[in-house]
């Protein structure tokens, strides 16, 4: 177990157990009291106009998508519609991205509101009309080109709540910055990019940003339905590599090696234990996994040295931490003992924190979920081993990350495609729910703190 960890996660648990049931109450007590809020009413009439045109935007991305950091035309015609609506628009942030602001002329907070908009190296397979046949090339490859993750309904529903709040201007206090962020997939071989990248431009300042929400559109989760977490809720990601360096020597006597290929494979077995016998799984989920091994030209001949390729997945910054330490360990212990050398690069060459929502704010604007989705459809998810780079955003100020419903009401959920496959595909009546938390969530947070 991680012991310097347990005692603290002992705390909380207990901490958790007797704070529950006030939470609940509180929350409950909340919504009752945000149940119909003075804006709800003139939120659902817009979102209902705007509907027309969100599904029309996200057609039209579908079926022109772009890869990461080569998102020229989305950002195009992102920026086009938003200088219509007379904000103020920068254009090359983080290379493709656009960010504009609504200024209501009022003192208080500004708000972020951020989409995704790059596409996938997939080929689509799904047969619809405004299907993608898009050719491109990915890290030297010849590849088809899809929103096979969604990102296409994030801007639309993003761009829905822009035309929103501007109609609304007069409701609101302080600014609305909208970011639509590049390369949230990652960015190709050799290149930079995505929210780390914004960050570092200053995206967050000029004016300070307070709070940002976004949201994710789900294929496996029912249309209407918006899905939350305090606390972590999607994973820390860190790619790693470690090279083991024996000695090379012919395969028919290898008593005359230090075989790396021996060693690598006693490392493998050794990092399995990490999660398996380190750390606290009730607690929150942990994944150590080998991708890639290169190592040897012959079968008669152990080489001097093996390459093996991994990821580091978790949920809780102690645990992300341990875990770092303990793969840095075992790999140089176990290397050493078999007279071999491993070097670790941790992180390689990326590395997400965890998407972490905020628990104070999360609380605050469970009533405006409920308020929006109804209390049934506002539902609390497990963490997911997945990363968003989302989390560069919540590192810098509090931020909430949201899961919307994408899958048909007759589709069973067994049937639903995943993200990142060629069938990915979502019901678009799914989308009206997010403009309408976009809306809300900003005209909340902004009522309340002017």
């Amino acid at each position: 177990m991680i012991k310097p960890h347990q005692s603290k996660q002992k705390k909380y648990k207990l901490a958790a157990k007797t704070l529950a049931p006030l939470l609940l109450l509180t929350s409950t007590c909340q919504y009752l009291q945000a149940k119909e809020p003075t804006n709800n009413i003139q939120v659902e009439a817009l979102a209902t106009q705007v509907e027309a045109d969100v599904i029309k935007w996200r057609r039209h991305f579908h079926q022109h998508p772009e890869l990461s950091n080569r998102e020229f035309e989305t950002a195009k015609t992102i920026a086009t519609y938003l200088k219509s609506l007379g904000l103020e628009v920068k254009t090359g942030i983080a290379k493709t991205g656009v960010v504009a602001i609504l200024d209501s002329g009022k003192p208080g907070p500004v708000v972020a509101l951020r989409a995704d908009i790059d596409g996938l190296p997939v080929t689509e397979n799904v047969n619809l009309p405004f299907a993608s046949t898009v050719k491109s090339t990915y890290n030297g490859q010849s590849v088809g080109v899809m929103h096979a993750c969604g990102h296409d309904t994030h801007i639309a529903m993003l761009m829905g709540a822009a035309k929103i709040l501007t109609s609304m201007k007069d409701k609101l206090h302080g600014k609305v910055k909208f970011i639509f962020q590049p390369a949230e997939e990652g960015a190709p071989e050799g290149e930079t990019g995505g929210a780390e990248v914004m960050v570092k431009e200053g995206v967050l300042s000029a004016p300070n940003v307070d709070v940002i929400f976004g949201l994710h559109i789900s294929s496996g989760k029912e249309v209407g339905t918006v899905h939350y977490r305090s606390g972590g809720i999607m994973a820390a990601v860190d790619p790693f590599k470690i090279v083991v360096k024996g000695k090379q020597s012919h395969g028919a006597y290898p008593w005359n090696s230090v075989d790396p290929i021996v060693t690598s494979a006693q490392i493998i077995m050794g990092l399995q234990t990490i999660v398996s016998r380190e750390v606290e799984l009730i607690d929150s989920a942990a994944v150590v996994t080998i991708g890639m091994i290169h190592g040897g030209t012959r079968s008669n001949i152990i080489p001097n040295e093996v390459e093996l390729v991994g990821t580091i997945r978790t949920l809780n910054p102690e645990i992300r931490k341990h875990i770092h330490q303990s793969v840095h360990n075992k790999a140089t212990s176990i290397a050493k003992s078999m007279n071999a050398q491993a070097v670790v690069t941790l992180p390689l060459d990326y590395s997400y924190p965890i998407t972490f929502n905020n628990e104070k704010l999360m609380a605050e604007m469970l009533p405006v979920l409920q308020a929006t989705a109804g209390v049934t459809n506002t539902q609390v998810t497990n963490p997911v081993t997945g990363a968003e780079d989302f989390s560069f955003f919540q590192e810098k100020v509090p931020g909430l990350y949201l899961f919307v419903g994408g899958r048909a009401k007759d589709m069973p959920a067994s049937k639903a495609p995943d993200h990142h496959t060629p069938e990915f595909q979502i019901d678009e009546s799914g989308m009206k729910l997010g403009v309408k938390l976009l809306t809300n969530l900003t005209l909340d947070y902004m009522s309340n703190h002017h």
